[in-house]
């Protein structure tokens, strides 16, 4: 008798994320490599960790687990200490309890997870993990694309969290919320509730618990599975223009990162903004700040010159129209 539907799927799952990290194990180039689980001891990590634990060694990979204490509620340490010592009977060595100071730059979601990030990439690296495996399911990822569409941000916003972004990986992006759930309940595991999923002072808490439920009732089910296939099609366009956007830059860009304009009059708009926020990134503006309305208003010297000045942007950077070209700089003085 196999395991439990909820278990097969939540294993099938990491196996496909981690099945080129076992091929190149096969291959003899990350041999018994490490990958780690990011665990909050909240059913989705649980799941995931369990899974991991089950599927890493067959596929000739170790596997361990990390878990964050932000210190933010009491017992949190508490908790920690009891993720760690449950590893071991997942099949997870090494495990950690990893402890950060949170702060408060960007509010206290933010500042929560620029901590825990830090920590866990610390970590990986200390320890040499080829991955670290985070819970976020496609629940989550619908959730995500609604905060951003509520923003109105561009193609590469909605398309969400990525499956694999740099070390980390999302194996459970294509399986619901409830499915991590039955997953810990065949398995007898007893997850943590974090109080703040419930909090309605958290703007991705509202979205969960009354945005959604609206959007269900109003247009029918099956909205956060069309929310995260908006997100995979959104990925796959917005690939495809970066890479567009790659050569043009190439090709726009002159010896002291100006841009000239002819190459970038002569591309579709969504190209020619990518072009023109990575120039501006790279000469000093503030990403985080980088709005839609300041690339708009450089694009405008390139669409709508009519000698006008030029644009200020996040970070002290001017950028002007000067001989065909558009050049940016931190120094004003070299843009008068």
């Amino acid at each position: 008798m196999g395991p439990n539907p909820a278990v097969a799927d939540v294993r099938r799952a990491v196996r496909l994320s981690l099945a080129d990290l076992a091929a190149s194990g096969r291959a003899g180039e990350t041999s018994g490599a490490l990958v780690l689980v990011a665990c909050s001891g909240g059913a989705d990590s649980l799941a995931l960790a369990a899974a991991t634990g089950f599927a890493a060694p067959r596929l000739g990979l170790r596997a361990g687990l990390l878990t964050v204490d932000h210190g933010l509620q009491e017992g949190s340490a508490g908790r920690a200490r009891d993720l760690v010592r449950l590893a071991p009977t997942l099949g997870l060595d090494p495990a950690e309890a990893l402890t950060v100071a949170v702060g408060t730059a960007g509010g206290p979601e933010a500042a929560a997870r620029e901590a825990r990030y830090a920590a866990l990439s610390a970590a990986a690296g200390r320890l040499g993990a080829a991955a670290v495996l985070l819970g976020h399911t496609r629940d989550d990822q619908a959730e995500t694309v609604l905060l951003r569409l509520a923003r109105g941000s561009g193609t590469r916003s909605l398309s969400g969290m990525a499956e694999v972004s740099g070390i980390y990986r999302r194996p459970l992006l294509g399986l619901g919320r409830a499915r991590t759930r039955q997953a810990c309940d065949a398995l007898g595991l007893r997850p943590w509730d974090d109080p703040h999923n419930d909090d309605p002072a958290y703007t991705r808490v509202r979205v969960r618990r009354d945005a959604l439920p609206a959007l269900e009732a109003a247009l029918g089910p099956g909205i956060a599975d069309a929310l995260a296939r908006t997100a995979r099609l959104c990925r796959d366009d917005a690939d495809a223009l970066d890479a567009w956007a790659d050569a043009v830059h190439a090709r726009s860009r002159g010896p002291a990162g100006e841009l000239e304009v002819s190459v970038l009059a002569d591309v579709p708009g969504a190209v020619r903004r990518r072009v023109i926020q990575r120039a501006a990134v790279e000469a000093g503006a503030h990403a985080a700040a980088l709005a839609a309305v300041h690339i708009e208003a450089v694009e405008r010297l390139v669409t709508g010159w009519h000698g006008q000045k030029g644009v200020d942007l996040p970070g002290g950077v001017g950028v002007v129209r000067r001989c065909g070209t558009l050049v940016f700089a931190v120094d004003k003085l070299s843009l008068a």
